[in-house]
């Protein structure tokens, strides 16, 4: 099956190139014929950082403000929090923002008009291609960033003539959200210099925060080349090479012109060996097929959305593509993917295209487990382990604790970037924590339990003994609290604030990190003491309830009203992404989550995004829900999805279906969603938690046949499927990592045609497997 996308039409904006990267390194190819743009990214460009000027909140104002939320007086208490804030911190500011590192031009030499044009990705490989047909003589380019090489290879074929010259990328056009300093003609951010030396072309620049970086350019030709200021040109060669080498800091100039003269002294074909062998590597761990591909473009497969549901073709190509994105935007030994992967084209991009703790990196990530690619997490893990001192000063700061207060967003620094009604949301550690617990689950890495994972709980654990109080009926307050980003409805509408008291997944969250941590303890045979304590403390915690509307309520503190008018799903917490709730336990919960999302999703419709529906469709996966999940995914598909497949944050055309900022103003590009969409398709094909596979939980009648291979449980089993609808059949493979007998639950009655598996009632959907690390299969066959 083909892995991969063609297009007909070229990018005119950033948004719309096609995207590739080695983890350090991003490129964007806009695939013109004539006059090539790629725009290149590195991870560690970023703006000028500011850090704050923090002094501590006096108990005694954060106790006054903590009375007027227990009165009722919301609005007012959250006045006065972000007064206290003012007084007591200075100088925040957004985070810095990630920027454009360089842009190169290739001015192609052009004898006629193009005719079959084509411009895609090839997911397997990590390569792109732009080609085009002039008399009959097929031309065109193709390119890797390279994840052997740390180096960027343009192939130029089919006659090549024209000019290569480097610069600052000069971006264009109002960009995301109408920040001023992407207008045409905006001055780029730092001090650069573009120049030619020993026939190879040299970018310079100094970071806002005087960081030295550079690019450095070689060609390979069998053609002349003459060097003429900031061009290199190419008089007529049938083939051509450029390599592009970029460096920061330390590394120096000199390491980026020898990468560039190794790679020129190669051949195309030995480079993209190495760099496929990496790639490729990586990619073929897992797989979904769940169509079969056409020869149709994504240009007509998304065009076919305007008059009928999307193609599972389309459905297919998009969980694909995340899966390649997160490969090529998030590798050992850097930073984890941000807002917008590892790719910009904006001197201001939206939301600073940083880290945003309330939802976005986690769903960044969502995907990385499960889908078998366990070393593109590994940076999440270390950038958040880096800031812990920033995170320990928050909490100090602001309400006088122990422990880590991670901010709503931060890039260079983990500081408070605001003084206002953000800094009193407290689960941003919580959440990431989840992401430390399930890489032990999925792994079984004993030494990253005990020396990564186990701090971050510790800490996150240490905040809430000195942060929760209990109230009058002995159970713990959360206050100040806050469901992201949500309001409760109130009687008097006046104190209506997203500052309350015990936000659900505030609740859900502590809970999460104190059972973790317990069974941490008790796993590595340590801090029987730690672990009595915070057994006392999860029994403090609020009950979860329903509201008179029978769905399953946001806010724990009587007069709190839900308001379902709104994007955030943050009290399904428990279902997802944690799995306190699952259909086999404290399942008596489950009808009012769903009465809960379904309210979100019909009466709330307009106010949905791109990242919100990807959401929703992890969600109704893990109710069971394959019907709904898979609208959630067409919905993503229909409105917020680019001719690249990038996802964006909202509709800009007023369809209807998400929020809409108003005419002429084009909705930014999210990766979040990218990466949330092939998690909700895996999560549709299997769920796990340890002792318990869940195979195909949410299979929609629309995928008939189909199969998927190397998908990851908890636990440190792996799973390859294939099923048939129409026939009843579903095949399964089955190893582990260590011995084990785990219950798997398939989706509707079956008997054993063959294989080792035991029932465990008279249901035939549940059956006891033994597994190890040889492969055990299994045929089953619908009664």
């Amino acid at each position: 099956m083909n892995k991969g996308y063609q297009s007909k039409q070229p990018a005119l904006r950033w948004q719309d190139a096609l995207p590739l990267g080695n983890g350090e390194n991003g490129l964007l190819v806009y695939g013109h014929v004539r006059d090539e743009l790629l725009v290149f990214n590195h991870e560690h460009l970023w703006g000028k950082t500011h850090r704050p000027d923090m002094n501590d909140v006096p108990e005694e104002e954060l106790t006054t403000c903590r009375q007027m939320l227990m009165d009722g007086k919301y609005a007012d208490g959250a006045k006065y929090f972000e007064e206290c804030l003012q007084r007591h911190i200075h100088g925040v500011t957004w985070p810095a923002c990630y920027l454009p590192f360089c842009a190169v031009n290739i001015d192609t030499f052009t004898r006629t008009a193009y005719r079959k044009y084509r411009r895609g990705l090839d997911f397997r490989k990590g390569t792109f291609s732009v080609r085009w047909e002039e008399d009959g003589v097929q031309r065109g380019r193709s390119g890797f960033v390279s994840m052997a090489d740390r180096i960027t290879v343009i192939r130029m074929y089919g006659g090549f003539a024209g000019k290569i010259s480097i610069r600052a990328h000069n971006a264009k056009g109002l960009s995301n959200m109408g920040a001023s300093a992407d207008r045409p003609g905006a001055k780029v951010p730092y001090e650069y210099e573009a120049t030619n030396e020993n026939g190879r072309l040299i970018y310079r620049g100094v970071s806002p925060d005087g960081v030295p970086f550079g690019a450095v350019a070689a060609v390979r030709t069998d053609g002349e080349l003459r060097v003429v200021e900031n061009e290199l040109r190419l008089r007529p060669t049938e083939e051509a090479m450029l390599a592009v080498a970029l460096w920061m800091g330390d590394e120096g100039e000199q390491s980026a012109i020898e990468r560039a003269e190794r790679a020129v002294a190669a051949s195309y074909d030995e480079l993209l060996e190495r760099h496929t062998a990496v790639f490729t590597e990586a990619y073929d761990r897992c797989s979904v097929n769940i169509a079969d591909t056409t020869d149709k473009t994504v240009d007509e497969l998304l065009l076919d959305c305007m008059d009928d549901d999307p193609a599972p073709e389309l459905i297919q190509h998009m969980a694909d593509f995340g899966r390649y994105l997160l490969i090529s935007s998030s590798r050992p030994g850097g930073w984890p993917a941000n807002l917008q992967g590892v790719w910009n084209g904006d001197y201001s991009p939206a939301w600073q295209s940083d880290y945003h703790n309330d939802e976005n990196i986690q769903m960044n990530y969502w995907a990385a487990l499960p889908g078998n690619c366990r070393e593109s997490i590994l940076p999440l893990f270390d950038y958040y382990l880096s800031m812990m001192d920033d995170y320990r000063a928050n909490a100090k700061t602001v309400f006088g604790c122990r422990g880590i207060l991670v901010p709503l967003a931060q890039t260079t620094h983990g500081l408070l970037y605001s003084a206002s009604s953000w800094t009193s949301w407290i689960s941003a550690a919580g959440w990431l924590a989840q992401a430390f617990y399930d890489y032990w689950l999925f792994t079984g890495d004993r030494d990253f339990l005990q020396h990564k994972a186990l701090p971050f709980l510790q800490e996150t654990a240490l905040f809430y003994e000195d942060f929760l109080f209990e109230g009058a009926d002995g159970k713990y307050v959360f206050a100040p609290s806050l469901s992201p980003e949500n309001e409760p409805v109130l009687t008097d509408p006046s104190q209506k604030h997203m500052i309350c008291i015990n936000a659900v997944m505030d609740v859900a969250v502590a809970k999460e990190v104190l059972t973790n941590l317990c069974d941490t303890y008790e796993t590595l045979g340590i801090c029987p003491a730690e672990t009595a304590k915070y057994r006392e403390m999860i029994a403090k915690l609020p009950e979860y309830r329903i509201n008179a509307d029978g769905a399953f309520a946001e806010w724990l503190w009587d007069g709190l009203g839900d308001n379902y008018h709104h994007r955030h799903v943050s009290h399904i917490y428990p279902l997802f992404p944690g799995f306190e709730i699952t259909r086999t336990k404290n399942s008596q919960w489950m009808p009012a989550l769903r009465t809960a999302v379904e309210k979100r999703l019909v009466i709330g419709l307009r106010a949905q995004t791109g990242w919100s529906l990807a959401h929703l469709a992890n969600i109704y996966a893990r109710l069971g829900d394959g019907r709904r999940a898979l609208e959630c995914l067409q919905l993503v598909c229909r409105a917020c999805t680019g001719n690249n497949l990038f996802t964006y944050h909202n509709d800009c055309r007023s369809m209807g279906v998400t929020m809409f900022w108003g005419h002429g103003n084009r909705p930014p590009f999210q990766i979040d969603a990218n990466f949330g969409f092939t998690a909700a398709v895996l999560e549709m094909l299997l769920f796990s938690i340890p002792g318990d596979i869940y195979l195909l939980p949410a299979l929609p009648e629309a995928w008939v046949t189909g199969s998927f291979r190397g998908i990851r449980c908890r636990g440190g089993a792996e799973v390859s499927a294939a099923w048939n609808q129409d026939a009843g059949t579903i095949c399964v493979e089955l190893s582990a990592d260590v011995p084990q007998t785990v219950r798997l639950l398939l989706p509707v009655p079956c008997r054993v045609v063959s294989g080792s598996a035991q029932p465990l009632d008279d249901t035939g959907t549940v059956f006891a497997v033994s597994l190890d690390d040889t492969v055990q299969k299994l045929e089953f066959c619908k009664i």
